[in-house]
């Protein structure tokens, strides 16, 4: 399978595309409103203790109080506490853990913390444990005291008005491992099939661990030297004695640790040998990917490209347009046949249809034929638009048992692709099938739109600096055709007033950007999410021919 990086900058944004086989199958999107925040690593506050939802509510200085369930507070929580000032363990247990999980999980341990923008969190299969055992976290109710400060990590991002959900045990990612402080565990990744590799990354690393710390071995860590190993250990130990300062200086709340962006962790935790290239389209960035890969994997340098040509990179590889349809309800099937995708707030149902008529002798295997093909395109919009919680499908109804099992078979075949944990059940007899996908961060939908000021949050448009990308998404195709100067931007007045934003104009940002004149007048009566650019040489519309 041929799998591509491709990254898009502008202004305002940035985009990660992951496609395979040319085929668009995650997104992530940077923008300055919304900053990535799972790995962050804060002194909080408790805010409140409510042992009858089990969890507590963290003040971290955000606008939303975090949520700590209790089975989120592990067994390290005394050292940390004792950082703070307020109260020892030590063991080698070796784990084969899901790297992307930034520490351990135990047989009846959920997991509690996170290290990548999409993540899988899969079962652990403990191989030696000479740890004594924690408390049971489904019955332990924490000495948690209102107003005591506590040192947590972000592992989910705020979703609509839940704020953000935290764990108790840090974990700092590096490129080929990540620290647990306090954790005295070596773990490693559960994609390292070869046992003996296993075997010499953990004897490495036990050599390089300092006391009573822990660690997970990553994938990429395989068939890597000593001398790389050592130097992303040491570096992990510098930032974690950074924060041990801050912890006993700092006064809650405070953040304490800022993970990677969206761009860097992406290239951190995905940028990896079965990666084909990595495609930039901006100067600053190439730069910056290139001297980092080169820090630390020199052989992947040279799959980094610089892209230079005037056309927008997302329509020379057709993302642009597989992002319309991200955002779309309705996604058509090659056979004919559509999924509708609908999304509520505690669910998201998706609907099968066949889309055309079929004789009734054929009908069962025309329906078979369009589950399977829907199955496939299901599982890719749900990582492509990293959809979790509660997904139900409402597949094309078959008589036959062993034709539905085909479509349950097919869709978990699929899902292995899905770094997020997934768990499927079997098709029932009126063709519904129950998903439930881990939910880390705000989907596609979210990050591109807002709630409408109109209607008051029952339906969504596009977000404004959505709208302003879109804006300057066109000013690039037409600059790359024309050699005009001068332009009229019509648009409504809320976006004008957000291109008017800024020391430096967000539009100014952009005349000089593009070297274009741009003379901007207002429409109350135009919908929000449309704009006209009026050529002033010509004095005519000419934005539908600078449309993607």
């Amino acid at each position: 399978m041929q799998k591509e990086i491709i990254i898009n900058a502008t202004a305002n944004e940035i985009r990660i595309a992951i496609t395979e086989d040319k085929r668009l199958a995650e997104l992530f999107v940077e923008t300055p409103e919304k900053e990535r925040m799972v790995g962050d690593i804060y002194l909080g506050k408790v805010a409140k203790v409510m042992p009858g939802i089990r969890a507590a509510f963290i003040d971290l200085g955000l606008k939303q109080d975090a949520f700590l369930h209790f089975s989120d507070i592990g067994s390290t929580f005394a050292e940390y506490s004792s950082l703070i000032g307020d109260e020892d363990s030590e063991v080698d247990v070796e784990e084969d853990i899901d790297e992307n999980n930034g520490a351990a999980v135990g047989e009846n341990k959920t997991p509690v913390s996170q290290s990548a923008p999409s993540s899988s969190n899969s079962n652990v299969q403990t191989t030696s444990s000479r740890r004594p055992q924690a408390p049971d976290r489904g019955s332990a109710i924490p000495d948690l005291k209102r107003g005591q400060d506590i040192v947590v990590q972000v592992t989910k991002e705020p979703v609509g008005r839940k704020g953000v959900r935290v764990t108790s045990e840090v974990s700092i990612p590096g490129r080929f491992l990540v620290l647990l402080p306090f954790d005295g565990k070596i773990g490693v990744s559960k994609r390292l099939q070869n046992f003996k590799e296993k075997r010499r990354l953990r004897r490495i690393v036990r050599s390089i661990l300092p006391e009573s710390f822990g660690a997970i071995i990553r994938t990429v860590a395989q068939e890597q030297d000593e001398a790389s190993l050592k130097q992303d250990m040491e570096s992990l130990l510098t930032t974690w004695r950074e924060i041990e300062k801050s912890i006993k200086t700092e006064e809650a709340p405070a953040l304490l640790y800022k993970d990677m962006a969206t761009t860097s962790s992406v290239i951190r935790d995905l940028f990896t040998g079965d990666i084909d290239r990595v495609v930039v389209d901006s100067k600053k960035l190439f730069k910056e990917i290139r001297t980092y890969v080169k820090l630390v994997s020199p052989d992947l340098v040279e799959k980094i490209e610089f892209y230079k040509d005037r056309e927008p990179i997302y329509d020379v590889y057709g993302v642009e347009k597989e992002i319309a349809t991200a955002l779309s309800r309705k996604v058509w099937l090659k056979s004919g046949g559509y999924i509708i995708i609908e999304q509520t707030e505690a669910m998201v149902v998706i609907d099968v249809n066949s889309g055309r008529y079929a004789a009734k002798r054929e009908q069962e295997l025309n329906s078979l034929r369009t589950n399977l093909e829907s199955s496939r395109e299901i599982c890719r919009q749900l990582r492509l638009r990293d959809i979790g919680g509660i997904i139900v499908i409402d597949f094309i109804d078959l008589e036959d048992d062993r034709n539905r099992k085909k479509v349950y078979d097919e869709l978990r075949k699929e899902f292995k692709r899905d770094r997020a944990k997934v768990t499927v059940l079997p098709m029932t007899e009126i063709g519904i099938v129950q998903i439930t996908r881990q939910r880390i961060r705000q989907n596609i939908l979210q990050s591109f739109s807002e709630p409408c000021p109109v209607c008051g949050g029952g339906g969504i448009v596009e977000s404004k600096s959505s709208i302003v990308n879109h804006i300057e998404r066109w000013i690039r195709r037409f600059k790359s055709e024309s050699k005009e100067l001068r332009l009229k931007l019509t648009l409504h007045p809320s976006i004008a007033q957000y291109l008017k934003e800024g020391t430096i104009r967000r539009i100014t940002k952009m005349m000089f950007r593009y070297f274009v004149y741009i003379r901007i007048e207002e429409d109350p009566r135009q919908p929000i999410m449309e704009f006209h650019f009026v050529s002033l040489k010509q004095n005519k519309d000419i934005t539908d021919q600078y449309n993607s």
